[in-house]
């Protein structure tokens, strides 16, 4: 776990303001309301502290006197106090809920927009559940604190501080009594707020991993069953909950001992002014009267002074959540567009590798370049096969045709344009790619086979069907319209590549990538899929990655990778009369098809 970014790339330490105030671009066009909110808030706090004013009128006035008749007006004021108080804090409440909806929203549309921006080497490194947990449970929380804690906490500080100035005004003696005795507070609150940020971050990034692990567990879940490791599975994830359960107690302490000083403070200033209001009303400096409403308006601060608590834990929450938020936001996108765009006004085909060179950015210094100088040209119309052994690094190669990853040396362009000088929606207009582990999506056949293409007619949404070998798709209960579920894991592994293949066929670009797209199909719909792929390939710039010998008779031509060089390309017969490599690597293949065959019939 200590190499998850989640736990490790914690923000630079920043002042819970500092931190909270990069929310402001998100806020601004809600604070109109919440400005509003606080006013009514703060309205119905001084309206609370209004009451025990009348109290004293009323306690040193009719009660003293005996006047029964100016009870009743006494009555009706507090009534109305108490009417217009429910008034207000049904105000507040009104308007600043839907604002914080309103905030939550847009930043979670924007965490989502960064999250399509980033490049793959970014996804590369972040677990799922930590970017989950932050698009969730982190935004929810800022939410929650946007709409209750941050405008509580800005009007329960102004009805300490205006309930002092009338505690003050009734007695300064009692009033700066009041005020010595809360000192502690907020001294321990400073102290919490060290102790309690650290623990915050430790949880909120322990419930990130937690996600992780439950979302892989899901999505392999056949393979824990299938290998009987449910309870290995299980006994990790209680070791991970346990270790949060442990944090969340830490969490609970620290609350646990604010709210000590939180509750006791106010009990020990309460007797001390009840001491101190005896003598001073026995000596005749305050009026019994006075003494109420002393006590009244200290009751009435009872709960802004006791709310401080929580509302300062659930700001460092969201000081936390807002770090970890912007620690998505803050990722530099290194893969974006160009400032003068070039555009390929005549679609031709011809991809060419001119000295490329890649190296992922945490790599050490000596270990080489994955992809070390590839010199490469594939003429329009060609189709190229791409061979080599695992790890020779055919796939990372493939990937930056398409800009998944950029060339850290040399360049690759199409037509003659380097593919960094393309609009990301030009470049991915000319080029589609279909990957050896198929990817769908939650949607209908018919979305996930139209992706690249949207707009594609009927026709050629049959078509590229029938190439990709996906009749199988019209059986289905709802044909075209059915949706695939999760991944696509309701169909095999064979079904989820043909339709990964029709997708790439039906984008109808001028180069196609195809990242060794029939690993998973029998030896009968290969065959079939490499005969329709014929026609395709006959107009279509092609760069196939081939794990078999079949695959790689598609090919005009074949490239060797090794070490992340082209060692050698030509025909395949003219490879294997010269290339010895070449020969190993085909063998290889071969004895790794005769191997997936017999497991093939002996599954039959």
């Amino acid at each position: 776990m200590s190499s998850e970014p989640g736990t490790t790339r914690a923000a630079k330490p920043t002042g819970t303001f500092a931190s909270i105030v990069r929310l402001y671009p998100y806020v601004k066009p809600a604070l109109p309301r919440i400005y509003l909110g606080m006013v009514a808030a703060l309205a119905a706090a001084v309206v609370a502290l209004i009451i025990p004013q009348v109290l004293e009128a009323l306690v040193d006035g009719p009660l003293q006197t005996g006047d029964s008749a100016q009870i009743w007006p006494a009555f009706a004021i507090v009534l109305g106090l108490g009417v217009v108080e429910a008034i207000m804090i049904m105000l507040r409440r009104w308007f600043v809920l839907v604002p914080g909806t309103h905030i939550e929203a847009r930043m979670r549309n924007g965490l989502y927009k960064q999250l399509q921006e980033l490049p793959v080497s970014f996804h590369d490194r972040w677990p799922s559940g930590q970017l989950l947990s932050r698009a969730v449970s982190d935004l929810n929380l800022i939410r929650r604190w946007l709409s209750f804690g941050f405008v509580l906490l800005i009007v329960n500080v102004l009805t300490i501080l205006i309930g002092f100035v009338f505690l003050v005004s009734i007695s300064w003696v009692l009033g700066v009594l009041f005020m010595v005795c809360s000192i502690p507070l907020w001294i321990y609150g400073y102290v919490f707020e060290n102790k309690y940020s650290v623990v915050a971050r430790r949880s909120q990034d322990q419930a990130g991993d937690l996600a992780t692990t439950v979302e892989e567990s899901v999505h392999g879940i056949r393979v824990l069953k299938a290998f009987g490791r449910g309870k290995h599975a299980l006994a990790n994830f209680a070791s991970q909950a346990e270790e949060l359960r442990g944090t969340e107690i830490e969490k609970a302490k620290a609350i646990a001992g604010i709210w000590l000083w939180l509750l006791l403070v106010p009990d020990v200033t309460f007797a001390l002014s009840l001491l101190g209001g005896v003598w001073l009303t026995v000596n005749g400096d305050i009026t019994a009267g006075g003494l109420v409403a002393f006590f009244a308006t200290a009751t009435v601060l009872r709960w802004p002074v006791e709310s401080i608590g929580f509302l300062l834990s659930m700001t460092f929450d969201t000081r936390t959540a807002t770090d970890r938020f912007f620690e998505v936001i803050d990722t530099p996108n290194t893969i974006v567009d160009p400032e003068n765009p070039k555009t390929i006004t005549e679609p031709k085909g011809r991809l060419v590798f001119d000295n490329v060179h890649f190296r992922y950015q945490d790599s050490p210094e000596r270990v080489p370049d994955l992809i070390n100088g590839v010199d490469l040209a594939i003429e329009p119309g060609e189709t190229m096969a791409l061979v080599g052994l695992t790890g020779s690094g055919k796939s990372t190669l493939t990937a930056l045709t398409t800009r998944l990853y950029d060339v850290t040396g040399g360049s690759i362009t199409v037509d003659g344009v380097d593919v960094r000088d393309l609009t990301l929606i030009e470049l991915r207009r000319h080029l589609a790619m279909a990957f050896e582990d198929a990817t769908l999506f939650s949607a209908s056949v018919r979305e996930n086979v139209l992706l690249g293409r949207p707009d594609a007619s009927e026709e050629d949404l049959a078509e590229a069907l029938d190439i990709a070998q996906a009749s199988f798709v019209y059986d289905l209960p709802e044909g075209l319209d059915t949706r695939v579920g999760e991944e696509g894991l309701s169909l095999s592994g064979g079904q989820r590549q043909r339709l990964a293949l029709a997708r790439a066929v039906a984008a109808r670009p001028s180069v196609l990538v195809l990242d060794d797209p029939l690993s998973a199909l029998d030896v009968d719909t290969e065959a079939l899929v490499e005969a329709a792929l014929r026609r395709v390939l006959a107009s279509t710039t092609a760069l196939i990655v081939a794990h078999r010998p079949s695959t790689v008779m598609l090919a005009d031509r074949v490239a060797l990778l090794e070490g992340g060089r082209v060692t050698a390309a030509g025909k395949h017969s003219e490879l294997l009369a010269t290339s010895e490599h070449y020969r190993y690597v085909i063998s290889s293949l071969e004895d790794e098809e005769r191997r997936s065959n017999r497991t093939e019939g002996g599954a039959q």
